[in-house]
């Protein structure tokens, strides 16, 4: 048994800021109580935040490998595939060298306070397998995400499709597509109708810039937004452009939005309109997305999406909406028993130095890595 005492804990859905103690039992938390414990493995929280460990709802964990390549190039030089340039290197490096930068991403993540990251993982089965072999030992939850190149043939067969789809959902968690520009629609909708037949995610980049935006419309009459809509996807990453009813309508469809504002900025591809998806009650996740531009660190992820928030509207947004993106609306999103601390939950928490009297802007604006005191996910100390 752990016992987290005199914390300030950021308690239940709505990130109440309680002082009390935590106890965790066989992976959960069991109880919140301002009593003392008397048995069982003590962390001293005095003058710290103990607050749910983060999820990364967008990552390609592949581009390890490929770390600040092509600096100033477009963003479709740079990742669209299958011939943009990190696809090249990942088809040209050696496994070993992927399996050891994408464990070195991996440690990245737990240093800075993430306990679950959802990878769009590329390379088929090979990929998955590559994942699988890095991840050995590292105390880490991995939401795969997979796809085949297979997705991209303009003159694929749907029973080729659905072999492949099916085959591939036996060893992930779903299915994450490049974008509407790579692949028909009939295939997108096909492999979101095998998805939800599986009870997995079905997901794809969507109106991640105006350019996509313009293109779909003029060879469709409809936006990314529309399509990804209308094909049933469950998750919906960037919308950094939407147009016209684009928010209503993944408001009535219920699809998640992962949005990666640092992404968009690198790429010089726009500010992703937070304020106005929460206005249509869309539920909005964070993601860091490629790491050959970015580093996993949700924690730099919540202060440049708060930050950019605040300056692109002129007014006032809640950090602690930025919280949530990267904590409860992802759990919510995956179907985790995690992302707030409660009783019943899996243990997934950071202990943090307390900087300020406002606990979630404190950890937003002032944490680093070194800030961590504890890390704990499924009930195992690893810091």
């Amino acid at each position: 048994m752990i016992i987290i005492e005199n914390a300030k804990i950021l308690y239940g859905e709505d990130m109440d800021a309680i002082k009390a103690n935590i106890v965790i039992e066989d992976d959960k938390i069991i109880e919140i109580t301002k009593d003392k414990i008397k048995n069982g493995k003590k962390i001293d929280a005095s003058g710290c935040i103990a607050a749910p460990a983060f999820i990364n709802s967008h990552v390609h964990i592949g581009d390890s490998i490929a770390r600040d390549v092509g600096d100033g190039k477009t963003i479709a030089e740079i990742v669209k595939p299958p011939n943009g340039l990190k696809h090249r290197i990942l088809e040209e490096s050696n496994p070993d060298e992927i399996i050891s930068s994408m464990r070195q991403s991996m440690g990245d993540m737990l240093a800075s306070g993430t306990t679950t990251f959802v990878d769009f993982r590329e390379g088929g089965l090979e990929g998955i397998n590559l994942l699988e072999e890095s991840s050995k030992d590292i105390p880490i939850r991995k939401i795969i995400l997979g796809r085949d190149n297979s997705f991209f043939d303009p003159d694929v067969e749907n029973g080729e499709i659905k072999s492949i789809t099916k085959k591939l959902l036996r060893s992930c968690d779903g299915i994450g597509l490049s974008g509407f520009g790579e692949i028909r629609d009939e295939v997108v909708a096909l492999i979101s109708k095998i998805c939800q037949k599986h009870g997995k995610i079905s997901a794809i980049h969507t109106a991640e810039y105006e350019e996509l935006q313009n293109d779909s419309i003029a060879l469709t009459g409809k936006s990314e937004v529309q399509r990804a809509v209308e094909a049933d996807l469950t998750n919906l990453i960037h919308v950094t452009a939407p147009v016209g009813d684009d928010l209503k309508l993944i408001s009535d469809r219920g699809s998640s939005v992962v949005s990666c504002p640092r992404s968009n900025g690198t790429l010089s591809v726009g500010i992703p309109p937070l304020n106005d998806m929460l206005k249509h009650k869309i539920n909005v996740l964070l993601g860091t997305d490629n790491i050959m531009f970015n580093s996993p660190n949700m924690l730099r992820e919540m202060e440049y999406a708060l930050k950019v928030t605040r300056g692109y509207y002129r007014e006032y947004f809640s950090p602690t909406e930025i919280f949530k993106m990267a904590t409860i609306n992802a759990a919510n999103a995956f179907n985790l028993n995690t992302g707030c601390i409660k009783e019943g939950n899996t243990a997934d928490i950071i202990i943090v130095k307390e900087f300020s009297n406002n606990p979630i802007l404190s950890l937003i604006n002032r944490t680093n890595p070194d800030d961590i005191i504890s890390l704990i996910t499924e009930g195992n100390i690893i810091y």
